[in-house]
């Protein structure tokens, strides 16, 4: 009897706890429609630090803080908090991207407000009159960078989609005046480097649309991306098999060219001509200098800058991030998954790569940054990276045939003393996403160790594997797997887990 009156006590003391969170979402939501964005600011800041929030809100908590924030004139604030909103998966992409290219105009960071401007015409959808205010402020920020035909060729799309805009017309004119024009005329659907604009839709008005949930703005809708049927890769890659298998027992080959060539080189050559269009995009972070509450690591650093060298030599357009915050590695996966929705879904593959402390706790295996500050269990989702929600859904979500993860952070636990539930047996298994090959260096719920020379064990035999030409992932990681094993005395077994349709090829 005693005890059940200890969890209805319990329970009743949590629902008061939930119920005084949630009034201060709803104080910030009622200041922030008031026009009171400090103390908006004030109210969502401190539900971000209660333990027993409802999590499910965080998306428009940050968001909301962001416009308040961007509202107030604290342009350089509400950056990280869009770009978080961002990767929370936000409805409203396009309005948040717009926001952000006005908030880095403001701070004088002209590049940045080019690509957040890019963005906002990639995720929008179909309004003319806003997508040609947007390609004409897009205009703006070459002119400020002396890119005259650049600048030219927005205001010409922008004119061509809203002729009665005046004041593009006043600026097209300007420039024409002065000598600059393209020498082809763009079509509404062409960017400056020929990719595909999706269309905006915005209010009519000169800045992004104010966009929340309840009280505030209806948010604007998603454009559906389609796309063709994909290639089969995996018809090709058969063919170059029967190849291979009917001349194995002829030593040359002749070539279209007239010379003779190995069979294995003739598979190899239709093999890298069938992948030659694939963009490979990949970020990779070693963390390594932790302080001395956390635990410093020797390989991370080292790990991720060769294995980084590597890609790139695999035709990879690598990020490499070391000793990374949370902040860097936030602001580094969402420039890397822009890269990867700028390109074409059929033809795109995306790698994620880490190495350093990770841990799990509640379901979720979490990535450490260099600078996170971890005192209770609940700190945990609020310092350290997740993989599921912030990693692999966004890569899910991105516009990749193929997605990579390799991790390399089944170390010890960081934080002994929290209780056992916080990643004291390494990292746990995880969802399989879309079109996903997931690699851990060690299997769910056990440890890997640092490692003795420049490189931990588990990226020294990665590193040696996807150097060997003509292997599949899946062979690349099988060599890993059976090459750790034996080196470590069977004391360290690789994990893979894999729902990938067609075929990879680190190297041809």
């Amino acid at each position: 009897m005693l005890s059940n009156c200890i969890k209805i006590f319990f329970l009743a003391l949590l629902s008061i706890q939930s119920f005084a969170q949630f009034k201060l979402y709803e104080k910030g939501h009622d200041s922030y429609t008031a026009g009171k964005y400090q103390d908006a600011i004030i109210n969502f800041s401190q539900y971000l630090t209660k333990p027993t929030r409802d999590k499910s809100l965080d998306v428009e908590v940050f968001y909301l803080r962001a416009l308040s924030y961007y509202k107030s004139g604290d342009y350089k604030n509400s950056i990280p908090d869009f770009e978080e909103t961002i990767l929370l998966d936000h409805k409203n992409k396009g309005n948040i991207y717009w926001f952000m290219a006005k908030a880095y105009d403001h701070m004088g960071n002209t590049k940045e407000a080019i690509g957040a401007y890019t963005n906002a015409l990639r995720e929008l959808n179909d309004n003319k009159e806003s997508k040609a205010k947007l390609f004409s402020e897009r205009a703006h920020m070459h002119l400020k960078l002396g890119e005259q035909a650049l600048a030219y060729n927005d205001l010409k799309i922008g004119h061509t989609l809203n002729p009665a805009n005046h004041d593009i017309k006043r600026e097209l004119d300007k420039l024409e005046k002065h000598g600059i024009a393209h020498n082809n005329t763009p079509t509404p659907e062409t960017t400056r480097d020929g990719g595909v604009v999706k269309n905006a839709d915005t209010k009519k008005e000169h800045t992004p649309v104010n966009q929340s949930t309840a009280k505030a703005d209806v948010p604007a809708k998603q454009n559906t991306i389609k796309t063709e049927n994909p290639v089969k890769k995996e018809e090709v890659v058969a063919q170059a098999d029967v190849a291979k298998t009917e001349s194995s027992t002829t030593k040359q080959v002749i070539t279209t060219s007239g010379t003779t060539a190995t069979p294995s080189a003739v598979v190899a050559n239709t093999l890298a001509d069938f992948y030659k269009d694939e963009k490979r995009f990949a970020l990779v972070i070693g963390n390594s200098n932790y302080p001395k509450s956390i635990g410093l690591l020797k390989n991370p650093v080292n790990d991720a800058t060769d294995f980084a060298k590597e890609l790139e030599l695999s035709n990879f357009d690598v990020q490499l991030l070391t000793n990374a915050t949370y902040g860097q590695m936030r602001a580094a996966m969402l420039k890397f998954k822009e890269k990867v929705d700028a390109n074409d879904r059929d033809k795109t593959v995306a790698l994620f790569y880490f190495a350093g402390h990770g841990l799990q706790h509640e379901d979720e295996n979490y990535l450490v940054p260099i600078d996170a500050t971890i005192e209770f269990e609940d700190d945990i989702a609020r310092y350290c990276f997740a993989v599921q929600r912030m990693v692999l859904a966004n890569m899910e979500r991105s516009n990749s045939r193929m997605n990579i993860v390799i991790l390399d952070a089944c170390r010890n636990n960081p934080f002994p003393a929290l209780t056992r539930s916080a990643g004291e047996q390494g990292l746990g298994e995880m969802k399989r996403a879309r079109g996903s090959f997931m690699a851990f260096a060690t299997a769910p719920g056990s440890v890997a160790s640092d490692g003795t020379g420049r490189n931990g064990l588990y990226t020294q035999e990665l590193i040696k594997s996807i150097r060997k030409p003509g292997l599949t992932i899946e062979q690349v990681f099988k060599d890993v797997r059976a090459n750790v094993l034996r080196l470590s005395g069977n004391r360290q077994n690789t994990w893979d887990s894999s729902n990938i349709i067609g075929e990879f090829y680190f190297r041809f």
